[in-house]
């Protein structure tokens, strides 16, 4: 029996970009706005975060904005996120503080994912070996090396794993090297697959289309885990949800709703 009991989507922050970086060979020259997503899970042992979002002071910050929102790496510059984005601000909504989260399960750790970390950082941790030494090689700029490199209680993980019933890390490879996805078994209804950014947009689960950037090139590996998400969807009866697809996040429960 899954221990999950409700599933909170949070808009962290909105970031304007070209198509083509979430659609590989497509879209080139089509703007998009993406929602920065993550996700609250409230079980019977806990609360897990899977993704923190951006680092706020970062964005707010104007001479951190400079530094790491360079127009030379970022084209795009940085995502729009307001101080009421800010997780402790969704979590006071709920009477909680940062405090009362006990696990963040990071799908990936680029800026827009792992960023918020700082909010959350008496919580454990939990990545994958692959993810952690891809990002600490310093060969992907989407990686802030600060956002990762503080005093953190991390649980590096090897592959899948169950984090409790009804909570499964999905290996997705593909948009980076240790990406996860996760498995959500609600109490009611369909189960969930967050599919992170191994699919971004409704598109990339439609037409089988891999993310704009894919760790060493590997479009095949990115491919082979959205099909491996799509025939485990298929099998288990399972929703996928992409992670910056704003007109499929416009048909979520809005927060402070949730899916139960």
């Amino acid at each position: 029996m899954t221990q999950v009991l409700r599933l909170w989507p949070l808009l962290t922050a909105t970031h304007r970009y070209d198509k083509s970086i979430s659609t590989r060979n497509r879209g080139q020259g089509e703007i998009i706005e993406a929602p920065i997503l993550a996700y609250l899970i409230e079980t019977r042992n806990g609360r897990i975060l899977y993704d923190v979002g951006c680092d706020y002071r970062k964005i707010a910050t104007p001479e951190l904005r400079d530094r790491y929102y360079d127009p030379e790496t970022f084209a795009f510059g940085a995502p729009d996120m307001h101080e009421t984005q800010r997780l402790p601000h969704h979590l006071a909504k709920l009477g909680l503080t940062p405090t009362d989260v006990d696990v963040v399960f990071v799908g990936h750790l680029h800026f827009d994912h792992a960023g918020g970390l700082c909010e959350v950082c008496g919580a454990d941790i939990h990545v994958q070996h692959d993810e952690l030494q891809a990002a600490r090689s310093g060969e992907d700029p989407a990686y802030f090396a600060d956002d990762f490199a503080g005093r953190f209680n991390w649980r590096v993980m090897h592959g899948e794993y169950d984090l409790l019933p009804g909570l499964r890390a999905l290996s997705s490879p593909g948009h980076t090297a240790g990406h996860m996805s996760l498995w959500v078994e609600l109490p009611q209804g369909a189960p969930v697959i967050l599919c992170g950014d191994a699919a971004d947009l409704q598109e990339n689960i439609r037409d089988e289309v891999a993310p704009g950037i894919c760790w060493h090139d590997r479009e095949d590996q990115a491919l082979d885990s959205i099909r491996k998400l799509k025939a485990i969807a298929a099998r288990e009866g399972a929703d996928l949800w992409p992670n910056h697809d704003l007109a499929f996040w416009r048909t979520l429960r809005q927060f402070p709703e949730f899916h139960a």
